[in-house]
């Protein structure tokens, strides 16, 4: 009698918006940002940069938010909870070269935030949240995928018993239109908690008070296109193969990584994620205007 395979998520391939995004821009920066563990630490390696320490603080204090009751949400001030996000972030730990370049990123954040609780819109309402601290389910398995990641908020909409995906944007650029992350965050949603997902939205918190309406993909297109991409990352694992598209010189993506690996680039400290955090030398620049997540 043959016995059917057992599933076991620490052999799975694990894809999700962040590691697909990777892959589809590089699948050399997909492997040293997903895959390389640094043989004397055992850890994996993170390139920390300013826009990328702004996103996390400014998400961290907007994420807690959900846990709470309606009531209590903005009873205490936004911007003194993200001075307590931002000491995670503060100096080096977040790419800084200075204290002037770390003030004006600081500022970006503290002006998102009093927007926010000017506007609060769909986070002054009722919220679901997934138990999880990683919601995850299995995208194929038989072929042992399991499709991961946290979506920003999701307001509950009572009068259709139903919820409405929002995503916090704290860059200035609009959302690639060829991105998957609506198409991810709908499968996860659908998967993760028992409500119907009816509406998508963007936030640009920092040009807008209101919420960019975004188009639903149909929950079938979303599997497929989010399985074909997700089957060619278990491949390059399988066969080890990462190759930049650029050739051996590298590109935009995983050059700045493979310097890490040259010891060009200066360690700061380990993430909450036990991962080791690295900067490059510049020198203090403008406001970044790349999309974070």
């Amino acid at each position: 009698m043959i016995m059917d395979m057992v599933k076991d998520k620490y052999s799975a391939v694990w894809v999700s918006h962040s590691s697909i995004g990777n892959f589809l821009q590089c699948p050399r920066a997909y492997y040293l940002n997903n895959v390389y563990k640094d043989p004397d630490t055992g850890h994996k390696i993170v390139l920390m940069n300013p826009s990328l320490a702004l996103g996390q603080a400014v998400h961290t204090v907007l994420e807690e938010l959900s846990a709470l009751p309606v009531k209590e949400r903005f009873r205490d001030s936004l911007v003194d909870k993200y001075d307590m996000a931002w000491n995670t972030v503060t100096g080096e730990l977040g790419g800084f070269m200075d204290k002037k370049e770390e003030q004006e990123y600081k500022k970006r954040g503290i002006e998102m935030l009093k927007r926010v609780e000017k506007n609060p819109g769909p986070l002054g309402k009722l919220a679901v949240k997934i138990k999880r601290d990683l919601p995850y389910y299995w995208l194929s398995e038989e072929e042992n995928i399991i499709l991961c990641g946290k979506v920003d908020w999701l307001e509950y909409l009572p009068e259709t018993n139903s919820v409405h995906i929002i995503d916090f944007k704290t860059g200035k650029n609009m959302e690639d239109g060829k991105s998957l992350q609506l198409p991810i965050y709908l499968l996860l949603v659908h998967n993760c908690q028992k409500h119907k997902v009816t509406r998508a939205s963007y936030w640009y918190l920092a040009k807008s008070n209101d919420l960019t309406s975004k188009e639903l993909p149909k929950l079938e297109v979303a599997y497929m296109q989010v399985l074909k991409v997700a089957r060619q990352v278990k491949k390059a694992r399988e066969k080890a193969e990462y190759i930049c598209p650029k050739g051996e010189g590298g590109c935009f993506f995983c050059r700045p990584l493979e310097a890490i690996l040259r010891k060009e680039a200066k360690f700061v400290g380990i993430d909450n994620y036990r991962q080791d955090v690295y900067i490059l030398p510049r020198e203090p620049q403008e406001l970044e205007e790349e999309i974070i997540h």
